[in-house]
């Protein structure tokens, strides 16, 4: 492929406006999220999430939290942590303001935290934010809010930490009650190796707070737990129900089938008495560490916790956030950065958000996020090329159909969770036999679904459409599949760096996730790379260029800057 492009347009930027990263500095770890955000839609795209295991404060030897120190192992971690952040973002050229950083129990009640803070800014240049429990809580809330279409209703979410647990009741965006109590679950296992005397600290500080009578002073329409504990607890409690199942039907999938994001107080008590059960004996408690895995050694005493406030606030039922802290700072940077942006406003976008999450795991979750984010990159410079170009498409993309397409490859492969075979006639089936994408009409719906049916495979000779949607669909399609096959031949993390014309056709360059820290970098044909990893991902990727050049009437050639594993 010709590398020689005289004179290009391109559509590239030195900075990446609408990326925003936030980093939660909690008790039990260090989370990273970058997300890209559409400040017309509101539409919030979560491109990658990285965690690094930093126990703060866990060894001092000190049980009494308003005199706890970060010890300098601590300290030495957090920094390596950051530093491992700081890496991965330098390729994706954030604005400074589209970073905040924010630390929580842990730092805010350590006796060291000035001394913290200074040291990560002269050693990183990374500015630290501790945040007050209040803040903590309010930020919690504007993450939910982006999962769930409660804008309206009043709610009381519950999010518990490593080191403190939020309350925070409130309706419309603003918060009506919040209160901070020191019960985590890192606290909590330290401190109180007895169970029951576990229990009677907790019940003594929820009594102590007088938060019972201020919870009930409002009337509730539903109750959201958020964060790691909570939502290890759901997953635990959905595989239990899908174990029960398996005991009674033949053919339930190797992942235990689709979440449901939420958990009554019945499937609750069966899995702390589970618990109780496994922590009595080494091959029970190997068991926990396997499922939980890190969270393992923490989970009795979130469990209990969580029990605790059921009992005593009369909780009967507990929906489940996909999004917590992280989301809800990136919520409030975007919402400084893009004049007028309401990232409350958008239910339709939460809908397919939470459908991806209910069939995909992690690993497919992100396959889909970055086909996504593909797919997005070259709509996007389709568009910024069509309006410094002769050749117009042959149709108008609005935001409406680029909604479509990001939730079509949000959805393509959730109907992996019954196996490989068909799962695109899957996807299809799940999308269109379900009342699930809340606020779209039938004929959204029906393009939604018709993208993921043919996604791979065949190419649809038939005639979904009529008229001018005939054409957009035939564009939309030839998007898609050729951002599903550029995730397919290039595994790893890959980003869209240029897109450009020339009189040579489109040129699109990738950058490869693993080369972005080298020193010196190779511009590579995407040929000579694809041809050693497999060749059917060869023969699908030259199909798909070819259905591009003739739904554009362009040739586009693929470049890609680095190595990638195997090439």
């Amino acid at each position: 492929m010709s590398t020689n492009y005289p004179a290009p347009m391109t559509a590239t930027s030195t900075a990446n406006n609408n990326l925003f990263a936030a980093v939660d500095m909690g008790t039990n770890s260090f989370k990273l999220t970058l997300a890209k955000v559409d400040p017309f839609s509101g539409r919030f795209l979560t491109l990658s999430r990285l965690k690094e295991p930093v126990v703060l404060g866990l060894d001092t030897t000190t049980t009494s939290p308003s005199s706890a120190a970060i010890s300098a192992d601590s300290l030495d971690s957090s920094i390596s942590a950051l530093r491992t952040f700081q890496n991965y973002l330098h390729s994706h050229r954030l604005p400074p303001s589209h970073l905040r950083l924010v630390a929580t129990s842990a730092v805010r009640e350590a006796s060291n935290k000035s001394q913290f803070i200074q040291t990560i800014s002269e050693t990183l240049g990374l500015d630290v934010e501790i945040i007050s429990g209040a803040e903590e809580a309010r930020l919690i809330y504007l993450g939910v809010l982006q999962f769930f279409p409660v804008y309206s209703s009043t709610v009381l979410t519950i999010d518990i930490g490593g080191g403190s647990t939020e309350f925070t009741v409130a309706e419309r965006g603003k918060v009506l009650y919040s209160k901070s109590l020191s019960l985590g679950h890192v606290t909590l296992t330290r401190r109180y190796p007895d169970v029951e005397q576990m229990r009677e600290h907790i019940r003594n500080v929820i009594e102590a707070s007088g938060l019972i009578g201020k919870i009930r002073e409002f009337k509730l329409d539903m109750v959201i737990g958020s964060s790691g504990t909570i939502n290890a607890i759901e997953k635990a409690v959905c595989k239990g129900c899908a174990v029960k199942a398996e005991e009674e039907t033949v053919g339930v999938p190797e992942e235990f089938g689709k979440r449901e994001w939420r958990f009554n107080r019945h499937e609750l008590s069966c899995l702390l008495q589970s618990l109780y059960e496994e922590d009595k004996g080494m091959e029970g408690r190997l068991r926990r560490m396997e499922f939980f895995k890190r969270r393992g050694a923490f989970i009795l005493a979130g469990t209990v916790l969580l029990d605790e406030i059921f009992g005593r606030l009369g909780i009967e039922e507990m929906e489940v956030s996909g999004y917590a802290l992280g989301e809800g700072v990136l919520a409030e940077m975007s919402g400084r950065v893009f004049e007028g942006f309401d990232l409350n406003a958008n239910a339709r976008w939460r809908s397919v958000f939470r459908l991806a999450l209910r069939f995909n795991n992690k690993k497919r979750m992100k396959v889909a996020t970055m086909c996504a984010a593909i797919a997005r990159d070259l709509c996007e410079g389709l568009r910024k090329l069509n309006d410094n170009h002769d050749n117009k498409l042959s149709v108008s993309l609005d935001h409406k159909d680029l909604e479509c397409l990001d939730a079509a490859c949000l959805l393509h492969n959730i109907g992996l969770y019954t196996g490989k075979k068909g799962y695109h006639r899957q996807s299809y089936r799940v999308i269109m036999n379900g009342d699930h994408l809340c606020g779209y009409t039938e004929e959204e719906v029906k393009l939604t679904a018709l993208l993921v049916r043919y996604h791979r495979k065949k190419y649809p000779k038939k005639d979904a459409f009529d008229g001018p949607a005939k054409q957009k669909f035939r564009v939309l399609c030839t998007i898609m599949r050729l951002a599903y096959a550029v995730q397919q031949c290039l595994p790893g993390d890959i980003q869209v760096a240029e897109f450009a014309y020339s009189p040579e056709g489109y040129k699109l360059v990738l950058n490869a996730g693993e080369a972005r820290n080298q020193s010196a970098e190779e511009v590579q044909a995407l040929a000579d790379i694809i041809q050693p990893l497999d060749e059917d991902n060869n023969v699908l990727m030259e199909k798909e260029l070819e259905h591009f050049r003739m739904v554009f009437r362009e040739k586009l050639s693929i470049l890609v800057t680095g190595t990638v594993p195997g090439g």
